[in-house]
């Protein structure tokens, strides 16, 4: 298939997309740090309670998720677990698996964030899905 050119409002829209995106993460960095949290610990937290349920919240799993290596997976759980917010338990059917959990602590953390985070994505999802529809309805 031939490359095609985009318009100005296209190279437009995907500016605007690219911007509200790296806005949201901006957000998230900050609020994450607020709590005394890294970004990517929270997004450990947040990848081991929104994980789906045919998914099984594994150092590797997790590591998929968040797109890190197994090594680094570990360090940001030791972290997690030296401060009381997340643990390691042995996988009951399989004693060679490991399974992440959160603690109460965690979980109070990551419910604060995660609220914060929805009233974020209320008040910018409208120029978000629309710069979303433009770059994705130009295809």
């Amino acid at each position: 298939m031939p490359l095609q050119s985009l318009t100005d409002g296209e190279y437009q829209a995907l500016a605007e997309l690219r911007f509200r995106l790296r806005s949201f993460v901006s957000f998230s960095e900050e609020q994450a740090r607020m709590v005394g949290l890294e970004p990517r610990q929270h997004q450990l937290l947040l990848a081991v309670r929104g994980l789906p349920a045919n998914l099984r919240p594994t150092i590797g799993t997790l590591a998929e998720r968040l797109v890190v290596k197994h090594h680094t997976l570990t360090e940001l759980l030791d972290r997690l677990e030296a401060v009381g917010l997340a643990q390691r338990e042995p996988d009951p059917e399989d004693k060679r698996v490991v399974l992440v959990s959160i603690t109460p602590r965690g979980r109070a953390m990551l419910d604060r964030l995660s609220l914060a985070h929805r009233a974020e994505l209320a008040k910018t999802a409208p120029t978000l899905l629309e710069a979303l529809k433009t770059v994705v309805g130009a295809l």
